[in-house]
């Protein structure tokens, strides 16, 4: 691992997910081997959404505080800021590849944060957009 690697939010949120045994699994080697390498990279969406996710839509629902502690731990990686120019490059990357405007964020971020690798279930696994390459690790054979 050479390069750097940005993580959607549903990647970390596999790892906790109990009711997704293979996702967990995935997920869990994926991030146990990307996150001591240096080259692992998240935003502070992927923090905010990642909160959500653990609070409100997992049954059931993560306490606060250990959140709060999971949050703490992912904030000593490699944490892209979204600027008002990430939004920007994400309404133009929206509009030019008919991505939703959130994924469009996250592709943002990865491409502004120097990824080469994007690793999300939300979008084309295999396509390539700038100089990211856009991989679903839930897909066999990958």
């Amino acid at each position: 691992m050479r390069y750097r690697a940005f993580f959607d939010t549903n990647i970390l949120a596999y790892e906790f997910d109990n009711s997704a045994i293979q996702k967990q699994k995935v997920s869990r080697e994926l991030l146990d081997n990307w996150r001591p390498s240096g080259f692992f990279v998240i935003s502070t969406q992927v923090l905010q959404e990642f909160f959500v996710v653990l609070t409100k839509k997992f049954r059931p629902s993560f306490p606060y505080k250990k959140a709060q502690q999971l949050i703490k731990m992912y904030s000593q990686y490699n944490v892209y800021t979204n600027s008002p120019d990430t939004i920007l490059k994400a309404v133009e990357l929206s509009e030019q590849n008919r991505l939703s405007f959130w994924d469009s964020l996250i592709l943002a971020a990865a491409i502004e944060s120097g990824c080469r690798i994007l690793f999300t279930e939300d979008m084309n696994h295999g396509q390539q957009i700038e100089n990211i390459k856009i991989v679903n690790p839930f897909i066999e054979g990958r």
